[in-house]
């Protein structure tokens, strides 16, 4: 930009240059013509007085810049000319006045450049200079330098070259401002006061980086028009009210329990009506559903304040004496979510507000807000979001710092997750915990993460609440019009430490010794509006006085309230899903097999090609043929059995999404549910949304590369409704590392801190290959150790304990060796009547193995999922001559049949699959264990010991067998990685496992 002022008068000299060259080189070409130059070249470009204007142009800049000829030429002539104009030859008069006229055009020309460069210097870095920091001792963008192309003092103006005596004279506005108004020239001084009001006070405006110029016009407009923001003394009222609320809440808190962690909100209460005039903005504009995520602070006030919540539910979660919850361990009274439908006042329409509930990890709650917001767009049908909007509050630090906010960002446009637009409020503390901005960032502000899918970002002073108000409605018209994301940036403080215990002096003396100085928002404003005859002192008394006897009231009451039912904090009701007719649904599950006709004709779809004039590639067309030839043969390998569990589900009404990195092909190419045309761009067919004429739809989609988000914002999906299936597939099973936070504080957790019910599935590829450790395990061992199932609690063996002990825990944890039973069990998932998670360790090489295929009859009506598989073959014939009973689970059970069978073992060994290994099957294990009486046991994995499920299988065998007979580990040893990447040592150690599972001495004389 600082080069801007230097290129008209660099532009002119170098086309003067460029036009010199020509006259040289044309004059060249006829030296030997007789004549001056000026008729050599009047007689070869026929008059020639305009060539030589340029000429003469030219010299008169340079005289080096023209032949010689010409320099001897114009020096006669300006000698000449000193006798005066009339001795000039014609054409060179003519050139003097042309370059009298010309000089004046051009400066005029220049100067308006100038101003327009001026505007776009402030539309783009004003936001530098604006007066964001209520404290007044930070810069907002971490940097105190002022751009040298803003005009903040007189003698910027020769930036520009312009000087004092420009500053009364009148400019041709561009079209890329509005400041005119309705005029369309203004005074220079008028112009930078216009700019200077708009973009350098308290509110500071990044859009100019957007690549839409439609979009950066409506910016402008919304900013720029004078007199836009202008308020009614109705709607100043009302801004006092909601603050006087947001500030005697926080107060009320704090005189009640002044050693209690709230995490308050003082020094940012303008939040309180920054979120509600989004909403109110909102529900003009037809938004019927709005679901929040936010971190702990301010949280109470959220749901007091713009949830509504009652506020003795609120006050009852400080009562020391508070019993336990009805169900669940619960969680603190900042980290609870809330569901609500009421009147919006404003707008007297309904709205319905659910703020998420979320543990203190950050911004992990964004995704998931993310989630239930798209699947709750795609109930109501409201595909262009106009009936259904997210919005998320964030920290400073958070917001620069956690990489989910970016992986959040980047689903914000693409097809299957985006919401179009969210609305992001950043509390904007300007320090995190204790830590100072400036060592905690390396971006200018917290908020730059935005630039990256274009959102506009709008910085405001958090203590000018009407600046607050209008920058939130601009925002919320702005998701509304463009469907897109846009930040809010409440350049606040923290009256506080990070809670109410901490002390900030210790590590920031100078800001807090302001921040003790700082008259609170709430004193200003109303001293504001009092001044000019808005309200009067006594109305403003009388609304504090109100709002402090709403709060006494709801005191007293919440001392009333003996248990705490937690289910109040509900932020996803699931209305009807839990009862029939008024009375709890029973503790049972249907079987999960269905009619032949219905595989069959999956198969066939699956098999098929629906569209015509399709061309699709050879090499699918034998997977096809391959598919309708199990069909035809009652067969089904894993893909096809997994189709057939999503076919049937579809007929069943239910809702089927998975989502994953690369799930519409499948990693290891053998699902191929999206079909693409070979000849046609992005012509692509969805055999499975063809199965049925009224069937529910089915949502396949590849996901962006992130595991943390997309893993987040199908969890947050599978909240809006009980009837889906929502699956998310890793790429590789060990591809949920990055995802663990949202596995560790949501899903296996969600039901016990929120009694939030969730039956989102992990599809976790796992199997020991030699692949690597990072395209290995699924590391099962973490899922088994968060398993709350109590492996020294002997149970009792009731008619329904299979459905009841399912109901009991936080999650299920499967490893199916079968596509049989892989059917079943997603079949199940859906038919139990409750959700959990489900977490499905699924294989690569049994994708294609020649034994892991089933057949329909291990589908069809009255068939359902096997907790345990035991043994069918020779051994189970004669159990009383057995002499080892192997346990294992998932594709080592074909290594260890192969093996078995080469060592002719089948009468001596039997091999039982669990097949869930959480909760444990302790019933069908004592069932197998009793059935060998004289049997050795064995545990076989091909996992690492200290790795996989051995650890948490042991116990579990202890307590069902009484601690009497033993149960061996058979597996590889322990190690740090947990696979190797060498072929060679992985089959070396996979043969080690597998003579020591099958010799019968192995154990002899060794106790335990």
């Amino acid at each position: 930009m600082s080069q801007l002022r230097l290129l008209p008068s660099r532009l002119g000299a170098q086309a003067a240059r460029l036009r010199a060259t020509h006259d040289v080189l044309a004059f060249s070409c006829h030296r030997r013509s007789s004549g001056p130059p000026a008729t050599v070249l009047s007689s070869k470009i026929g008059g020639g007085s305009s060539y030589m204007e340029e000429m003469y142009f030219a010299w008169l800049e340079n005289p080096q810049s023209v032949h010689k000829s010409w320099d001897n030429f114009f020096q006669k002539a300006s000698e000449e000319a000193s006798s005066g104009p009339a001795q000039l030859p014609s054409v060179v008069r003519q050139s003097r006045l042309a370059v009298s006229s010309r000089t004046k055009t051009s400066k005029l020309v220049e100067d308006h450049l100038a101003v327009q460069s001026l505007i776009r210097a402030y539309q783009i870095r004003g936001h530098h200079v604006a007066q964001l920091d209520p404290l007044g001792i930070l810069d907002a963008d971490l940097d105190s330098f002022v751009p040298s192309d803003l005009i903040t003092t007189i003698d910027k103006l020769a930036f520009y070259d312009l000087q004092e005596a420009d500053l009364d004279k009148e400019f041709q506005l561009p079209t890329t401002t509005f400041i005119g108004g309705s005029e369309n020239t203004l005074s220079l001084r008028e112009i930078i006061r216009r700019l200077e009001s708009t973009y350098c006070q308290h509110i500071g405006l990044e859009f100019m980086f957007i690549n839409d110029v439609e979009q950066c016009q409506w910016i402008r407009q919304k900013f720029e028009t004078p007199g836009v923001m202008q308020f009614s003394s109705e709607e100043k009222r009302t801004l006092l009210a909601r603050l006087v609320r947001s500030m005697r809440f926080e107060d009320f808190l704090a005189r009640k329990w002044s050693s209690e962690k709230r995490f308050g909100l003082e020094g940012c209460e303008v939040m309180i009506p920054a979120l509600k005039t989004i909403i109110d903005k909102s529900s003009e504009m037809g938004i019927e559903n709005v679901i929040l995520g936010m971190p702990h602070r301010g949280r109470l006030n959220v749901l007091a304040n713009v949830i509504r919540k009652d506020l003795e539910q609120i006050f009852c979660q400080f009562d020391p004496k508070l019993e336990a919850a009805d169900e669940g361990s619960g969680d603190v009274k900042y980290h609870l979510g809330m569901y609500h439908e009421r009147i919006n006042r404003v707008t007297n329409r309904n709205i319905t507000l659910s703020l998420v509930a979320n543990p203190s990890h950050l911004e992990a709650v964004d995704p998931v807000v993310q989630g239930k917001t798209k699947a709750e767009q795609f109930y109501r049908g409201d595909a262009q979001g106009k009936k259904v909007m997210s919005i998320l509050v964030h920290g400073d630090a958070a917001f620069a710092g956690q990489g989910v906010v970016y992986e959040t960002f980047h689903l914000s446009d693409l097809p299957s997750y985006t919401t179009n637009g969210t609305v992001h409020v950043v509390v904007n503390n300007q320090i995190g915990f204790t830590t100072d901005p400036r060592v905690a960032r390396s971006s200018p502000y917290p908020t730059d993460v935005a630039r990256v899918v274009n959102a506009p970002i709008f910085h405001v002073n958090a203590d000018d609440p009407e600046a607050v108000v209008y920058v939130c409605r601009v925002a919320a018209e702005w998701r509304n019009i463009f469907n897109k994301d846009v930040v809010v940036d409440l350049v606040c403080y923290r009256r506080r430490g990070h809670n109410e215990m901490d002390e900030p002096m210790f590590t920031q003396p100078l800001m807090y010794k302001q921040i003790h100085r700082q008259v609170p928002v709430l004193k200003k404003y109303a001293d504001k509006l009092i001044a000019e005859g808005t309200v009067t002192l006594q109305e403003f008394e009388e609304e504090i006085a109100k709002y402090d006897r709403i709060c006494e009231e709801a005191y007293g009451r919440s001392k009333d309230k003996k248990i705490l039912h937690i289910k109040h904090w509900l932020d996803s009701p699931w209305p009807g899903f839990f009862n029939v007719d008024g009375e709890p649904k029973s503790m049972t599950c249907p079987a999960t097999g269905v009619p032949e006709d219905v595989l069959t004709h999956i198969g066939n779809v699956a098999s098929s090609v629906p569209l015509e004039d399709f061309k699709i590639h050879m090499g699918l067309s034998r997977i096809l043929r391959g598919r309708a030839d199990m069909t035809t043969q009652r067969t089904v390998d894993w893909a096809l059995a997994e189709y057939m569990a999503f076919g049937s589900l579809l007929k069943e009404g239910i809702h089927v999404r998975l989502s994953g990195q690369d799930v519409e092909r499948g990693t290891f190419s053998h699902r191929h549910h999206v079909l693409h045309d070979q000849e046609v761009d992005r012509r692509t067919c969805v055999p499975m949304n063809h199965l049925w004429p009224d069937q529910a739809p089915y949502t396949v989609c590849n996901s962006s590369l992130s595991e943390y988000g997309v893993l987040g914002f199908e969890l947050g999906y599978a909240m809006a409704s009980p009837n889906a299936l929502v699956l998310w597939e890793a790429q590789f099973g060990d591809f949920h590392n990055t995802a663990q936070c949202i596995i560790d504080q949501f899903i296996s957790t969600g039901q016990a801190k929120w009694v939030r019910h969730n039956g989102v599935v992990l599809l976790l590829p796992h199997g020991m290959e030699g692949m690597g450790p990072e395209h290995s395990s699924a590391r099962p061992e973490r899922f088994l150790q968060m398993s709350n199932d109590d492996s020294d609690a002997y149970p009792v063996f009731t008619e329904d304990f299979e459905v009841s002990q399912l109901y009991d825990c936080n999650w299920i944890v499967v490893n199916c060796s079968t596509p049989a039973n892989y059917f079943h069990v997603l079949r199940r998932q859906i038919l139990l009547p409750f959700r959990k998670p489900l977490i499905i360790f699924t294989p690569k090489s049994l994708l294609r193995h020649p034994e892991a295929k089933s057949s329909f009859d291990q589908m069809v009506s009255g068939t359902s999922f096997q907790r345990v598989i035991p043994e069918d073959g020779a051994a189970a014939r004669a159990p009383e001559q057995v002499r080892r009973l192997i346990f294992c689970t998932g594709k080592v059970y074909y290594d260890l049949v192969k093996e078995r069978s080469s060592q002719g073992l089948e009468e001596q060994v039997a091999i039982t699959r669990l097949e869930q290994i959480s909760p444990f099957p302790f019933d069908r294990v004592k069932q197998e264990a009793e059935k060998y009486p004289g049997a050795e046991l064995v545990w076989c994995q091909e996992e690492h010991k200290n790795m996989g499920y051995y650890d948490y299988i042991s116990p579990r065998f202890m307590t069902v067998l009484s601690r009497v007979r033993p149960i061996w580990y058979v597996g590889r040893d322990p190690a740090a990685a947990p696979a190797t990447g060498n072929r060679n040592t992985h089959l070396v150690s996979l043969k080690k496992f597998l003579d020591t599972a099958f010799n019968l001495q192995a154990f002899e004389g060794k106790t335990f």
